[in-house]
């Protein structure tokens, strides 16, 4: 998962940042979009997986019932 880390600035990157090109803006943000966007890590596939087995054997009981 990405995270942002702020961390405190010298007065000098503070001066250089106030006269940035803006194409060097935009080609940061668009590093940082697709750094995030085709991130391969994918946390649903390994944590997420739905019901066990346990919950299995007792709902295939129960469907399989006769009815009244």
């Amino acid at each position: 998962m990405a995270s942002i880390a702020s961390a405190s600035r010298s007065s000098t990157s503070i001066s250089r940042d106030t006269r940035s090109n803006p194409f060097t803006e935009i080609l940061a943000f668009w590093r940082e979009f697709f750094a995030r966007a085709f991130d391969p890590y994918r946390p649903e596939l390994h944590y997420m997986r739905g019901p066990g087995p346990a919950w299995r054997a007792k709902h295939t009981a129960s469907s399989h019932r006769p009815a009244v």
